[in-house]
């Protein structure tokens, strides 16, 4: 199976200064025979990332939004998936569907309060942490 995992992350929200202190997101895919190897081969490259350069830097965490599992790559219909829709300026929450248009239209709603990644009103858990 192919499995594509979107993540959140935050480094070093402890800085005083906002400029200093960061958050975004990003996907990993990797081929596993299972979710559970998939999450562990995600472990091993974040680990990986942060010891080979500074994307990780200082206090980190990292948050796992959602993974998505397909049986192989579409060859004949583009499949789309990670759609986000920002209403007004960046502090505004984001709509995010998984894998919108008939595949999977459940969509989500993100929110960032006091730089800690919120999911439908529910707080993000830490799939991984550095420097705490």
């Amino acid at each position: 199976m192919i499995y594509i995992g979107k993540f959140l992350h935050t480094t070093s929200q402890q800085e005083k200064e906002e400029f200093r202190r960061r958050h975004g997101e990003f996907n990993l895919i990797v081929a596993a025979a299972d979710k559970q190897e998939a999450l562990e081969k995600f472990k091993q490259r974040i680990g990986e990332a942060r010891d080979a350069s500074d994307l990780f830097e200082g206090q980190a965490t990292i948050y796992l939004l959602h993974v998505l599992e397909m049986a192989d790559i579409p060859g004949s219909r583009a499949r789309m998936f990670d759609y986000q829709s920002v209403a007004g300026d960046p502090v505004m929450p984001v709509i995010s569907c998984q894998a919108p248009a008939g595949e999977n239209d459940g969509c989500r709603i993100l929110d960032w309060q006091n730089n800690r990644p919120g999911v439908d009103g529910q707080a993000a858990q830490p799939f991984m942490q550095f420097g705490r």
